[in-house]
């Protein structure tokens, strides 16, 4: 099991960034998969999530409106980022869990998560 994610980079306050995770190794029809960021001096923390098998998705309070995740044609799952804030500067991450756990709430906390890709950058300037 793989997963990279890619797409990070600088932009200004306000504007938007497409992160990918393409994954191999399983089957995305039977497996959801998350990302989580983690900010300099803090801890990761869940933003979005998907399930493979019906497009299922739950957001955090700080993504919802802005953050969009879906599923690419392919073997790859997206994060829209739209108006970005200086506060979202971090590292992007997506990972996936052990058993196939269905995407939600419970889903996207780091401690469930087994498999982990390397991170992107995301730096927002004010």
């Amino acid at each position: 099991v793989q997963l990279q994610a890619s797409g990070g980079g600088l932009v200004q306050s306000g504007g938007s960034l497409r992160l990918s995770c393409a994954v191999s190794g399983f089957n995305l029809d039977y497996y959801s998969v998350a990302w989580f960021r983690q900010a300099p001096g803090k801890e990761r923390e869940g933003v979005a999530c998907i399930n493979g098998n019906d497009g299922t998705t739950y957001y955090v309070d700080s993504a919802k409106g802005r953050f969009t995740i879906s599923r690419d044609i392919g073997r790859a799952v997206s994060l829209q980022l739209t108006r970005l804030k200086p506060e979202d500067t971090a590292v992007y991450y997506c990972a996936r869990d052990y058993n196939g756990a269905s995407c939600g709430p419970y889903y996207v906390k780091p401690n469930r998560m087994e498999y982990w890709g390397k991170g992107t950058l995301v730096t927002v300037s004010s």
